[in-house]
C-alpha cells in the first residue's frame, strides 16, 4: 500500500488522466452498443414454469406474457360506440403486426363480450406474447406502449398494464443528485474545507461514472435488472464517500501531527487505505455470494452492485492520494492551518478531550450499561422482521402518472382487483378422460374460496399425441395480496389433487402471479445457505486479518442484528403501513422477495465497513500498547467522530432514494438507512467497544497451532508500533507547499 501510495504521488498526472479516459471510454462504448437492461426470472424447477414450458412445446403463440389494453370513455360514451370501436380496432391492427405479439383478443370478438365491464365504460384487449415479458427488449415493449396509447383521445383514455408496460416505462429514480449536495454539506461541515469536502465527491462521481458505462455494456453478455444501475449508484454513492472520507481524515491527521504532504497521504493510505480495501473486499464478497443462490435474476444485480462498489474502492486508493498530492496543505481547514502555525504539529485523535474521548472513558468505567440498553433497542427494531412476508407488489403501486398504474386501477374499477393477476391452469392431456377430468377440476377450482371466476376450458391444437389444457383463474384479491397467496397454495396441494385424485392428471398453476409466488418460495429455501457461506467467508478474513477468533464471531452477531433491526424497521413500514403516507407507501404490502437476500449482503459488506474501520484502529493501539482498555479507549476516540460522519453522510444518501422512485428504490432505501443508524450508531459506538472492553485480551487469542497455518494478511501497517507521526520509508521528492 506505501509503495502503491508513493507511486500514485509521482505519477498523480498518470493517475487522474488514466480515470478520466476510464471515465469517458466506458460511456463511450455504453452509448455505442447501446443498453440491455432487463429482468428475468428463471426458475426452472418451479410449477409455473413447468406451466410456461408445457404451453411454449404445445402453442408457442400462447406462451408468453400477457398485456392488457385497457380503455375507458367518459361518462356518457360507451366503448361500443362507433368512432371509439373503430379507434380501438385500427390501433389493435397494429399491435398484431409487432415483433413476439402471438395473439390479439379484441374486446369487440363475439368471444370477448366479459371484455367490456357491466357499465360499458371500461374495456380491454388482451395481448399474448411467444416469450415472457421479461425477455422483450426495452425498445420493442416501448414501440409497444406507444402503439397502444396512440388512441388516445379526449374521448378515450388508454393504458397498459404487465411486464412489457413496466419495462417500456423505467420509473424515474430520484436521489443521486440530492444526495450529492447533502453529502456535500456535511463534508463541508466535517472538514471547513471546500477542497477536502470536494475530494470525495469527485472520487465517487469518476468511479461510479465508470462503473455506470461497464454495466451499460455488460448488459448485452449479462442479465442486468432495469433497477440494477439506481441500486448501483444508491450503494456506490454512500460507501464511496465514506472510503474517500477516511484516508482523506487521515491524512488530514498527519498534517497536523507535522509529517509533509507525500509522506502523510502514504501514511494515510497505509493505514485507512488499508481498511478500505479489506471493506470493499468484504462488501463485494457478500454480494457476489448471490451467486451461491443459483437464482439468475440476482446474478446481474451483485455484478452491477459490486463492481460500483470495486471502483469507488479502487478510485479511494488512487485517484484521492494523487489528487490530495496537488492540493497539498489546502485539505486542512484555515483554522486548522493557523493552529497548526501558532501550537505547531500534534497528535490527533486519541486525546483525553471532546466527546469520544468522554464516552470511551465512560464505556470504559460503564462497559455494562450502554451495551443492554443499545442491545434492547435493536431486538426491538428487530421484532417485526419476524413476521415478514415475502411476495412482489402489484403495479396498483406504480406512482399515479405511470401507465401501468393506470391501467391497474381501471381494471380494477371495471372487474375487481384479482384481475390484475389471473392464474392460468395448465394441463398436458392424453385422452379424452383426462380432458374430462381437467374440465371437472376447473368446475371445482370455481367453487373455492378466494376464486372469483375462471374460464371454460380451452383446447389447444393437438401435438405429438397430447392436448394441453388450458384455463384462467380470476382471484378475489389483488395479486400482493396473502388472499392470492393462499389461494395459490390451497389450489397446489388440496384442491387440484383431490379433483384429480385416481385420473392420472396433473394441473399446473402458473401465470405472472404464481411465477413470484414460486421466485419468493425459492428464495427464502435458499437463504440460510447464502447467509452461511457470507459469515463463514468473512469470519475467515476477518480472522486471518486480527490474529483472532473472537473479534470475527463479535462481528458476525453483531453484523447479523443490524440486519434484523433493518428489515424490522422495513417490514414496519412496508408491510403493516406504520409511517407509510410519510415515506409514500400508498398500499401496505409483502416486501419484494428478493430484498431481504440484497439486504443482507449489502449490510453485511457496510457493517464490515465500520467493524473494519472501528478495530483496525483499536488493533493498532493494541500491537503499540500491549494493553486491551486503553486500545478500546482510544481506538474508540480516534475513530467515533469519523464513523459517525461517514454514517450519517450514507443514511443522507441512503434517504435521499426514499421520496422519488419507485417502490423497490424506496425499500431499499429505507432498510440501508435503517440499517447504517443501527450499525453505526448503535452496535459500533455503544455494543461492540462495550463487549471488547468486557472481554479484555480475550479479543485477540488466536490458538498458535492456527497461526502458523494461516497466511498473513494485516490491515495494520507492516511496522509495529505505528505511530502517525512516523517518518515515511518512501523517498519521495518534497511536494510544493
Amino acid at each position: 500500500m506505501r509503495s502503491l501510495a508513493a507511486w500514485c504521488i509521482r505519477h498523480r498526472l498518470i493517475v487522474v488522466l488514466a480515470w478520466v479516459v476510464m471515465l469517458i471510454a466506458s460511456f463511450a462504448m455504453a452509448n455505442g452498443v447501446g443498453t440491455s437492461f432487463k429482468n428475468n426470472f428463471d426458475l426452472p424447477s418451479t410449477e409455473s414454469t413447468r406451466a410456461f414450458n408445457e404451453l411454449k412445446a404445445a402453442y408457442p403463440k400462447v406462451s408468453g406474457d400477457v398485456e392488457r389494453i385497457v380503455f375507458e370513455v367518459p361518462a356518457g360514451h360507451q366503448v361500443t360506440d362507433p368512432a371509439t370501436k373503430a379507434a380501438v380496432q385500427s390501433m389493435l391492427s397494429q399491435i398484431a403486426t409487432l415483433k413476439g405479439v402471438g395473439t390479439v383478443q379484441s374486446p369487440y370478438d363475439p368471444t370477448g363480450v366479459a371484455q367490456i365491464s357491466s357499465n360499458g365504460r371500461i374495456a380491454y384487449a388482451t395481448v399474448t406474447f411467444d416469450v415472457p415479458g421479461f425477455d422483450i427488449p426495452m425498445k420493442e415493449a416501448t414501440r409497444f406502449v406507444t402503439i397502444a396509447q396512440s388512441a388516445d383521445s379526449s374521448t378515450l383514455h388508454v393504458a397498459v398494464s404487465g411486464q412489457v408496460a413496466a419495462q417500456a416505462n423505467p420509473q424515474k429514480v430520484g436521489g443521486t443528485l440530492p444526495g450529492i449536495i447533502l453529502a456535500g454539506i456535511v463534508l463541508l461541515l466535517v472538514f471547513g474545507s471546500i477542497f477536502a469536502m470536494a475530494l470525495p465527491l469527485i472520487s465517487a462521481a469518476v468511479a461510479l461514472g465508470t462503473a455506470y458505462g461497464i454495466v451499460g455494456v455488460l448488459t448485452h453478455s449479462l442479465t442486468i435488472p432495469t433497477f440494477a444501475t439506481q441500486l448501483m449508484l444508491l450503494i456506490g454513492l454512500g460507501v464511496g464517500v465514506d472510503y474517500a472520507l477516511f484516508i482523506v481524515t487521515r491524512h488530514r491527521q498527519g498534517l497536523i501531527a507535522g509529517r509533509d504532504v507525500s509522506s502523510s497521504i502514504i501514511t494515510a493510505v497505509d493505514t485507512s487505505g488499508r481498511a478500505v480495501l479489506f471493506a470493499g473486499v468484504i462488501v463485494c464478497v457478500a454480494l457476489l455470494g448471490m451467486f451461491a443462490l443459483q437464482i439468475s435474476f440476482l446474478f446481474g444485480m451483485a455484478v452491477a452492485a459490486s463492481i460500483g462498489v470495486a471502483f469507488t474502492m479502487l478510485a479511494a486508493i488512487t485517484l484521492i492520494p494523487a489528487l490530495l498530492s496537488y492540493i497539498g496543505p489546502r485539505v486542512l481547514s484555515r483554522r486548522q492551518k493557523k493552529k497548526l502555525a501558532t501550537s505547531g504539529p500534534r497528535i490527533v485523535g486519541a486525546g483525553t478531550t471532546g466527546f469520544w474521548a468522554r464516552w470511551a472513558g465512560f464505556m470504559q468505567r460503564r462497559p455494562i450499561i450502554p451495551a443492554v440498553v443499545a442491545l434492547t433497542i435493536v431486538v426491538i427494531l428487530a421484532l417485526p422482521f419476524f413476521g415478514m412476508r415475502l411476495g412482489n407488489a402489484d403495479q396498483g403501486n406504480d406512482p399515479q402518472g405511470t401507465t401501468t398504474r393506470q391501467a391497474y386501477d381501471m381494471l380494477a374499477v371495471g372487474f375487481g382487483p384479482g384481475f390484475n393477476g389471473p392464474l392460468q391452469l395448465v394441463a398436458v392431456t392424453t385422452s379424452p378422460e383426462q380432458q374430462a377430468a381437467f374440465t371437472a377440476a376447473v368446475e371445482k377450482v370455481g367453487t373455492t374460496p378466494g376464486v372469483a371466476s375462471v374460464s371454460h376450458p380451452q383446447a389447444l391444437p393437438p401435438k405429438d399425441g397430447k392436448t394441453v389444457m388450458v384455463a384462467t383463474v380470476v382471484p378475489s384479491s389483488a395479486p400482493q395480496d396473502k388472499g392470492t397467496t393462499d389461494l395459490i397454495t390451497n389450489l397446489r396441494s388440496t384442491v387440484l389433487p383431490a379433483a384429480l385424485q385416481g385420473t392420472g392428471t396433473t394441473v399446473l398453476v402458473g401465470g405472472i402471479t404464481a411465477v413470484f409466488v414460486d421466485f419468493a418460495d425459492t428464495i427464502s429455501s435458499k437463504l440460510p445457505l447464502f447467509i452461511g457461506v457470507v459469515v463463514l467467508f468473512s469470519f475467515l478474513l476477518l480472522a486471518v486479518v486480527f490474529r483472532s477468533l473472537v473479534v470475527p464471531l463479535t462481528a458476525a452477531a453483531m453484523n447479523l442484528l443490524s440486519i434484523g433491526a433493518s428489515l424490522g424497521v422495513m417490514t414496519a413500514i412496508f408491510q403493516h403501513g406504520f409511517m407509510g403516507s410519510f415515506f409514500g407507501v400508498s398500499r401496505a404490502g409483502p416486501i419484494e422477495a428478493f430484498i431481504p437476500v440484497m439486504m443482507f449482503a449489502i449490510i453485511f459488506g457496510l457493517s464490515m465497513d465500520y467493524e473494519i474501520f472501528l478495530v483496525t484502529r483499536i488493533h493498532e493501539e493494541w500491537l503499540r500498547t500491549g494493553d486491551n482498555t486503553t486500545a478500546v479507549r482510544n481506538g474508540l476516540a480516534a475513530t467515533g467522530k469519523t464513523i459517525t460522519a461517514a454514517a450519517f453522510i450514507m443514511i443522507l444518501v441512503f434517504g435521499s432514494f426514499i421520496f422519488g422512485g419507485e417502490l423497490i428504490i424506496k425499500e431499499f432505501g429505507v432498510g440501508l438507512a435503517a440499517g447504517v443508524i443501527v450499525d453505526a450508531l448503535i452496535i459500533r459506538m455503544a455494543v461492540v467497544p462495550s463487549l471488547m472492553q468486557l472481554l479484555g485480551k480475550a479479543n485477540w487469542w488466536y490458538p498458535r497451532w492456527l497461526d502458523k497455518i494461516t497466511p498473513r494478511i494485516s490491515v495494520d501497517p507492516d511496522h509495529e508500533g505505528f505511530d502517525v507521526g512516523e517518518e515515511s520509508e518512501v523517498d519521495l521528492e518534497p511536494l510544493p507547499s
